[in-house]
């Protein structure tokens, strides 16, 4: 084993979602979130929040019933999030689809795989909800975040030209969408296609 997979090995991983932040998180949330800000923009915001804005920030996700909160965390420390969506309940029509946003690591805790993991367990508690498509967004100057999008099987669909204004700049959208391993009863592809 080379000093740097010795390095990574010895680091304490995880993702969780969380119903409760400590103000340990809440801190740590925030450092990272206006880290990831900084770095490149990430999670919809242009300029740093600081620590009161985002600590409001998180603890208003967490009231909100249609909204789940997941936290990566590098060894124990909340070093990036991303939120689960899913349609209110007046959404029937759409209720087979949820949405995957405000995906982020902080700079500090990148090449540790830990994005792949938060990605994958917001698929994981999608699919176990019922939904079997997840829709995302993303600026298309965010490079490495469509890289690892795209190798996790997101299939891009559109490009919105007038997505974001970023600096005085209008920066275009790209939107993806993948479809999530069935549940039990209909397969994905008669969920999609409308069969009963």
């Amino acid at each position: 084993m080379n000093g740097s997979a010795a390095l990574q090995a010895a680091r304490e991983l995880a993702v969780e979602r969380v119903e409760r932040l400590s103000e340990a998180d809440l801190a740590d949330l925030a450092e990272a979130t206006d880290a990831a800000i900084i770095e490149s923009g990430g999670f919809g915001w242009v300029e740093p929040q600081g620590r009161g804005a985002l600590e409001r920030h998180f603890r208003g996700v967490l009231l909100v019933p249609e909204r789940e909160l997941f936290v990566a965390r590098l060894d124990g420390h909340a070093v990036g999030s991303a939120l689960l969506v899913r349609p209110p309940r007046n959404n029937e029509a759409q209720a087979f689809a949820a949405t995957l946003t405000h995906a982020y690591i902080a700079p500090y805790a990148r090449g540790f795989g830990l994005a792949r993991m938060l990605v994958a367990k917001v698929e994981e508690r999608a699919a176990a909800l019922g939904h079997r498509v997840i829709n995302l967004d993303v600026r298309e100057t965010q490079a490495t975040a469509i890289a690892l999008f795209e190798s996790l099987g997101y299939q891009h669909w559109g490009t919105h030209p007038f997505y974001a204004r970023v600096r005085g700049q209008t920066v275009a959208g790209r939107f993806y969408m993948k479809t999530l391993e069935p549940g039990r009863g209909r397969s994905t592809g008669a969920l999609i296609d409308g069969a009963a």
